[in-house]
């Protein structure tokens, strides 16, 4: 399997990973053969990158934390809660905590996997998938840091509803007023769910606060910001880097993102947050071609947990008509390392 631009998708191929709505319904299934149409389409609703099936690949699988079952339910619990705040009414605490059980047993049981953000996005599901990212990461950043489980599920609901406040739109510049920020917003309205330790809501909160006391909504000092929502801001910011096409910007891969964050420790974001953070991330995911400093290319078909830089890739060559398959393990190759993501 590998993980591709859609522009170098050719009519034929097989999808490599099942692509779903934001309510979690299928749109297309593994497997399904490609036509112009479907290329087309996926292009029109937003999708950038899919994984496509590939013979000379095909024992590559991507790990996955989560399952294709609890990835679907959480969407659509997110959609169904959002909804509800759309129109006025009241979400369900009840079925978003439930949501989140499943989720950490998942994270739980996958915890020594290497988080890659692997989900296709479109336009329609892009603000689920994000919320849904962002949860897992700050699970598992929790895990390493110790967190007691009680704390992981306080934790992982306010990943999930970090940008609840996004959800009521207003029509005029909302920075300009911090009490009328997203996250002022967010923070109003699960301070009022009873059923939720506070604590929660202050992810929404102030999961744009910053260690240097420049953050929204209210500048508040380093260590004035919960643990809680200094996890929730490595997360939010590395999907959104990824993700988010920033004004006068561009989407960063995953390495790019890393190194952006890293730059930013101890003004923008908790260091040793970061630190743990950066220890359960593959920079360059399973499935991508890169180009090595022996300027080979090849496909990342193997990764290293405590070496996120230093993957293993496949390089297959050909020479007249003999096919030549090696595999160089940049753990072991310490001067070989990856120069370029070919996209």
């Amino acid at each position: 399997m590998r993980y591709i631009s859609i522009d170098q998708v050719e009519p034929g191929q097989f999808l490599g990973k099942t692509i779903f709505s934001s309510s979690g319904a299928v749109l297309l299934s593994e497997g399904v053969q490609l036509t112009v149409y479907m290329i087309n389409t996926l292009n029109r609703i937003g999708a950038t990158m899919i994984y496509i099936k590939d013979p000379q690949f095909e024992d590559v699988e991507i790990p996955d934390v989560l399952s294709e079952e609890t990835r679907r339910g959480v969407l659509k619990k997110m959609t169904e809660t959002f909804d509800s705040i759309r129109s006025g009414k009241q979400f369900d605490t009840r079925a978003v905590s439930i949501s989140v059980d499943q989720l950490l047993e998942d994270v739980m049981r996958n915890k020594e996997v290497l988080i890659q953000l692997s989900d296709i996005r479109t336009q329609d599901n892009e603000s689920y998938v994000h919320a849904l990212n962002v949860c897992m990461m700050s699970t598992m950043i929790g895990i390493n840091i110790s967190l007691t489980p009680q704390q992981l599920k306080e934790l992982a609901i306010g990943a999930l509803l970090h940008d609840i406040g996004k959800v009521e739109k207003l029509t005029d510049d909302s920075s300009a007023d911090p009490k009328r920020h997203h996250t002022w917003r967010g923070f109003e309205v699960l301070k009022q769910k009873q059923e939720f330790n506070l604590l929660i809501a202050h992810v929404a909160l102030q999961h744009h606060e910053t260690p240097d006391g420049e953050g929204l909504p209210r500048k508040v000092a380093a260590d004035q910001i919960h643990l809680y929502a200094k996890i929730v801001a490595v997360a939010n910011m590395f999907d959104n880097l990824q993700f988010k096409q920033p004004a006068g910007g561009k989407r960063m891969l995953p390495h790019e993102a890393c190194e952006h964050m890293m730059a930013l420790a101890g003004s923008k974001l908790d260091r040793e947050v970061l630190i743990h953070f950066l220890r359960t991330v593959s920079i360059y995911p399973t499935g991508s071609s890169v180009r090595l400093s022996t300027r080979e290319t090849g496909v990342v078909v193997g990764q290293h947990r405590g070496l996120p830089g230093r993957p293993v890739v496949r390089v297959v060559s050909q020479n007249d008509d003999h096919i030549e398959v090696k595999e160089v393990d940049l753990a072991k190759h310490t001067t070989v390392f990856v120069e370029n993501v070919l996209l």
